[in-house]
């Protein structure tokens, strides 16, 4: 993998209900199978289902200090309050991956690179709303090289053994993520 050296730190940050603690699951256990030191750190409401709720991955190939950092590498926004709320932590030459599906195209800030794909439009076409965050997966994978479709396989296995009908459908968004920016739609 095209790992960097330097810890590199992930926000996934949406609604309650929308997979934000699972993607960060799946990230935290697919850094674990590639032999990084991984910290995961969530934050939700009271309210949960509907709610905000974000988490933080960081991962590194040596032993990580800090366990929260005030900007991160890489976002992925699954709705509008996130997006806004959200925004300020990409890094300059960060990348923000957001879901056009729930949130307004607009480049607030012009040192940082943009995705807009609609997830959860093509979440819904894959038959399932609740797998537009493995489709933000599917394109983290893309743009940053980390981690193959083999350990993404492996962690999504594990980290849903107890939800065997949604495996298939989370490693499927996956792949969907993956090949939307093959396509030039970013």
């Amino acid at each position: 993998m095209n790992f960097k050296k330097e810890d590199e730190n992930y926000i996934v940050c949406g609604a309650g209900g929308q997979g934000v603690l699972s993607s960060g699951s799946f990230l935290a256990y697919i850094f674990m199978l590639d032999g990084k030191h991984v910290t995961f750190c969530s934050s939700y409401g009271a309210e949960m289902r509907g709610g905000a709720v974000n988490c933080e991955v960081n991962c590194s190939d040596d032993e990580i200090l800090n366990l929260q950092n005030d900007k991160a590498d890489y976002i992925i926004a699954l709705n509008q309050t996130s997006f806004d709320k959200f925004i300020s932590k990409v890094k300059p030459n960060g990348t923000i991956i957001v879901n056009s599906s729930m949130v307004q195209e607009n480049r607030v800030r012009q040192d940082i690179n943009y995705i807009f794909a609609p997830l959860s439009e093509l979440a819904m076409n894959l038959g399932n709303i609740k797998v537009a965050n493995s489709i933000a997966l599917g394109i983290l994978s893309k743009i940053t090289g980390n981690f193959s479709i083999e350990t993404v396989k492996q962690a999504t296995q594990n980290v849903l053994k107890n939800k065997q009908e949604l495996i298939q459908k989370n490693i499927e968004a996956y792949q969907t993520g993956f090949n939307y920016t093959q396509k030039g739609d970013n």
